[in-house]
């Protein structure tokens, strides 16, 4: 009897996989949820609405993601690959380390105030006390995995001799939060409608490379 009851429950695993193999299917759901979830915010927003924005039905829409907060986690990381490559490639393709640590930074606020980024943010703050788990979701992809991978470009330029750095982790978050020092924060509570300007971010963004290489740069003789 165990048998036959498992393999009706196997066979609709296996019919879930398949039929939420559709890339092109995947991408019309995460547009419709896109437009509600920018819309409405987390809350407001239901699979309905959702499935309805994206023209697809119900029971579609649950063979590719299993509940809302599954789908939005998928969302915000379509959104992330699209716009972070950018932004690391300007630690490994450029030499010159202020230049590079400016070109980092400045993708980075482009990024971190853009329209969805916030949205995503406000919206995580907001479900993140009664569902940890988004939260911590949210963080270790994105801010964490940031931080992480800026700490691991400033121990390499820790090894050429170009910085004088003992914990990594920490410059990398300090640098972040330069960058970002009067841009985000006025962004993400609304307070500023529109994104900064790209010279206000590089105006920001070079004061920031400028104190962080006064601490942690070693100067070269002569």
């Amino acid at each position: 009897m165990t048998a036959i009851a498992e393999r009706p429950a196997r066979s609709r695993a296996r019919n879930r996989r398949v039929a939420g193999a559709d890339p092109d299917k995947r991408h019309q759901i995460l547009e419709g949820a896109h437009v509600v979830f920018t819309a409405r915010g987390f809350d407001a927003s239901s699979m309905a609405d959702i499935a309805a924005a994206a023209n697809v039905s119900k029971g579609t829409l649950y063979v590719y993601f299993e509940d809302k907060e599954h789908l939005f986690i998928a969302l915000i990381e379509r959104e992330r690959e699209k716009q972070k490559q950018g932004i690391y490639e300007a630690l490994a393709d450029i030499p010159d380390l202020a230049q590079a640590l400016s070109r980092f930074g400045e993708r980075l606020v482009r990024l971190i105030t853009g329209g969805f980024a916030l949205s995503a943010q406000r919206i995580v703050l907001g479900v993140a006390e009664r569902m940890p788990e988004l939260g911590r979701e949210f963080y270790e992809r994105g801010p964490m995995q940031g931080t992480r991978r800026l700490a691991a470009f400033l121990q390499r330029r820790v090894e050429l001799g170009e910085l004088a750095i003992e914990d990594p982790a920490l410059a990398a978050a300090q640098f972040i939060d330069l960058c970002q020092s009067t841009l985000t924060r006025p962004r993400l509570f609304n307070a500023v409608p529109m994104p900064p300007e790209d010279e206000e971010i590089a105006r920001v963004v070079a004061s920031a490379v400028t104190m962080f290489l006064a601490q942690y740069g070693v100067k070269k003789p002569g």
